[in-house]
This record gives C-alpha cells, sequence and structure tokens, in this order.
C-alpha cells in the first residue's frame, strides 16, 4: 500500500533531482510544468534556464488547518495513514504512531469528523453510487503486463543487475547500505535534554539527507536504464567507435540532465567531433604533402650543392653544374643531363690543397678523398653518421651507410671498405 505522505508522490526537486519533502518552494513565475526546489537548492539561489533566484515563490506546505483549527492538514493525513495501518478501533497504535495527538484525541476527531460528519457520508455515498452504476453494465477490462524479470538470487542475471529485485524497486545492497544503523539506538523520551533532543534531531536530519542521496541515485538509474546493463551496452555498441568514446567520457555528467537531453548532447557533440576530426585530417594530409615536397626540394639542393664542391677545382665540371641547374630552373629533368653525360671520362684525383677540414686527415684519408673527389668536410660528416649509427646499432651494414649519407653508391661502397679495414666500424 502506498502511503499518503510518501515523497516519491511529489515531483523531484529540479536542482537536486531528490523527492521533496514538505516545506518546499514552488516558483511563481515559471511554469508550466511547476518548477519546485527543496529548501536546500534555494537557499542556494539555484538557477535553471528561465528560472533566477530573485523570481517570486509560494512556500508549498500542508501545515495549514482544514476540519479542526487545532488539526493541521499533514496530520490529517497521518490520522487516516495509521487508522489504514493499525486498523479502526486501535487508538493507542494510531496514537503512538501519530506522536502528536494522544489516543483520546485521535479517537474523538476522527468520529465526529470522518464518521458522524454528514457532509462525508454523504459524499462517499454519492461517489459509491456513480461507482456502481458506470461498472455496473460494463466489464473489467483485461490489461497484460510484462511481469518483471525475478532472477534467482546470485545468479549471472542478477549480478547483472548489480543485485536488482523488479518486485520491490531495490536493491539487495543499497547505497550507503548501513545508514540505518546510526538511528538503531535513539530513542526519544520525554525527560530528554534540549541539547539531546537538538543532536537526535540533527542525526534523524543526516540520515534523511542520506536518503535523499539513495533516491536520487535509484532514479537516475532508472530513468537512464542502467538497470539492465547488457542491453544498455548493446544499444551503445550501435554507435561508431568515436561515439562509444565520447560515452564512456561524458557519462559521469548524464547525473545532471535526463536521458533524452544527455543523448541529444552526445549525438551533437559526436557530430562536430567527427567533422572536426576529418577537417583536421584533412589539413594534417596537405601540410604533409607540402613539408614532403619542400624537404625533396631542399635535399636535391643540398645533393647539387655537395657535388659541385667535389669538383670545385675541376673547371669543366663547375660548368656542367651550371648548364644543369638552368635546365631545373627551365623546368627540365636533370636525369636525362645526367644520362647524356655519363659516359664521360673519370676524373682526375680531387687537389685537397686550402680545402677545409684537410689538416684533420690522416695520409689514408686524404688519399681516399682525392681519389673519391670528396672535399675534406663531407667526408668527416659522413664518418662521424657513420660511427653514430654503428655505436647504435653494434654493427653497420652497407645498406644502411648507403640510407644515411645518400651520395654515390660507389663512393660510399669506398668509404664503407676503407672505414671497415681501418677498424672505425664494424660489419652487423
Amino acid at each position: 500500500r502506498e502511503r499518503m505522505d510518501d515523497p516519491s508522490d511529489k515531483p523531484p526537486c529540479r536542482g537536486c533531482s531528490s523527492y521533496l519533502m514538505e516545506p518546499y518552494i514552488k516558483c511563481a513565475e515559471c511554469g508550466p510544468p511547476p518548477f519546485f526546489l527543496c529548501l536546500q537548492c534555494f537557499t542556494r539561489g539555484f538557477e535553471y534556464k528561465k528560472h533566477q533566484s530573485d523570481h517570486t515563490y509560494e512556500i508549498m506546505t500542508s501545515d495549514f488547518p482544514v476540519l479542526d483549527p487545532s488539526w493541521t492538514a499533514q496530520e490529517e493525513m497521518a490520522l487516516l495513514e495509521a487508522v489504514m495501518d493499525c486498523g479502526f478501533g486501535n487508538w493507542q497504535d494510531v496514537a503512538n504512531q501519530m506522536c502528536t495527538k494522544t489516543k483520546e484525541e485521535c479517537e474523538k476527531h476522527y468520529m465526529k469528523h470522518f464518521i458522524n460528519n454528514p457532509l462525508f457520508a454523504s459524499t462517499l455515498l454519492n461517489l459509491k453510487q456513480a461507482e456502481e452504476a458506470k461498472t455496473a453494465d460494463t466489464a473489467i477490462p483485461f490489461h497484460s503486463t510484462d511481469d518483471p524479470p525475478r532472477p534467482t538470487f546470485d545468479s549471472l542475471l542478477s549480478r547483472d543487475m548489480a543485485g536488482y529485485m523488479p518486485a520491490r524497486a531495490d536493491f539487495i545492497e543499497e547505497f550507503d547500505n548501513y545508514a540505518e544503523w546510526d538511528l538503531r539506538d535513539i530513542d526519544f523520551v520525554e525527560d530528554d535534554s534540549d541539547i539531546l533532543h537538538a543532536l537526535k534531531m540533527a542525526v534523524v536530519d543526516i540520515y534523511h539527507s542520506r536518503l535523499k542521496e539513495r533516491q536520487r541515485r535509484k532514479k537516475i538509474i532508472r530513468d537512464h536504464g542502467l538497470i539492465n546493463l547488457r542491453k544498455f551496452q548493446l544499444m551503445e555498441r550501435r554507435y561508431p567507435k568515436e561515439v562509444q568514446d565520447l560515452y564512456e567520457t561524458m557519462r559521469r555528467f548524464a547525473r545532471i540532465v535526463g536521458p533524452v537531453e544527455h543523448d541529444k548532447f552526445i549525438e551533437s557533440h559526436a557530430c562536430r567531433v567527427i567533422a572536426c576530426t576529418t577537417t583536421l585530417s584533412n589539413f594534417c594530409a596537405r601540410t604533409y604533402d607540402h613539408l614532403k615536397k619542400t624537404r625533396e626540394e631542399e635535399r636535391l639542393k643540398r645533393t647539387m650543392l655537395s657535388e659541385v664542391l667535389q669538383y670545385i677545382q675541376d673547371s669543366s665540371a663547375c660548368q656542367q653544374w651550371l648548364r644543369r641547374q638552368a635546365d631545373i630552373d627551365s623546368g627540365l629533368n636533370p636525369s636525362v643531363l645526367m644520362a647524356s653525360n655519363s659516359g664521360r671520362r673519370s676524373a682526375p684525383p680531387l687537389n685537397l690543397t686550402g680545402l677545409p677540414g684537410t689538416e684533420k686527415l690522416n695520409e689514408k684519408e686524404k688519399e681516399l678523398c682525392q681519389m673519391v673527389r670528396l672535399v675534406p668536410g663531407a667526408y668527416l660528416e659522413y664518418k662521424s653518421a657513420l660511427l653514430n649509427e654503428c655505436n647504435k646499432q653494434g654493427g653497420l651494414r652497407l645498406a644502411q651507410a648507403r640510407a644515411l649519407i645518400k651520395i654515390d653508391v660507389n663512393k660510399t661502397r669506398r668509404i664503407y671498405d676503407f672505414l671497415i679495414r681501418e677498424g672505425c666500424i664494424t660489419k652487423a
């Protein structure tokens, strides 16, 4: 049986989504639907969309008389609930449940206003007759309902549902499961001092706030459909990988908004992320192509400059390089020119006199540079690169050497063999 003062019968607080307990606040300027706040959110000045903290408001409470000046509406509902729970005539139990009225006051008030009151008697009779007339000639409609799943305790389905019991709408182990333990030894007696009574009331208020948090979490689980974990996971797998990752990242924000609003936020944000990712990918591809082309041009210039330095003492070779550079500037392929001159005679040994870096070479290295026609500065740079790579790898292959220095393969072979013979590097 639902209790008449059950907080779940009232709309939730728009600030913290907890069930409202009287008294609570209703905004007089917002709505429909009505905008309700609990006292805690109201005192914090909670604002949401069009609602502002300076709006006029109404205090919603049942602390007012209805049938008797000494009985509030809340006490009237508590009396009816107590009679339903304890049974008609058990006035002592009714008074114990109400806590605010004596046995005699409960009996007198109930008999006067709910049993012997002609207004209520005639009203109830008319309602009963109207209900009988309505259903006299009509059959009671039957609506089939799906029985909620009731897995056995500690089964796989029960563990997937976190111990949820659908018939009771409870979990086997609730959030803050031992919150009631703080109240088990509290007993309100008449000879309590004011300080002791205030302490007990503070404990009750703390317990009430813990219950509100428990209800808030259960509401989030129910609204977002998180009970059936397998079904929720199957629904998530329908989305692309980027949206699934976004769901996982933004899951903690689901408690702030409702399920529909959260899904709309995720899908709209995912569309923006996918669009930005596509744009960024296209930009990166264009940037890479541009940088690759620039690197190729710079490498070609360095290669040509190195060749000029190698043949700097040979006037005919310099003229040949200048002609090839002119062909490149005019849009011709330099490989054609190179192929046309591939049959020229071998050049004489390079004169190292006055070239930078010559003093750093020993006699064998000078002889190598003269025969290979390699300027000392370039040779020292290539040697340093090969030594560093050999130390890193513990050895060096000819193919690795060719990939490092990127000059004529025959020159690379002669430098590589020379360094092997001299013991500067070792074969891998």
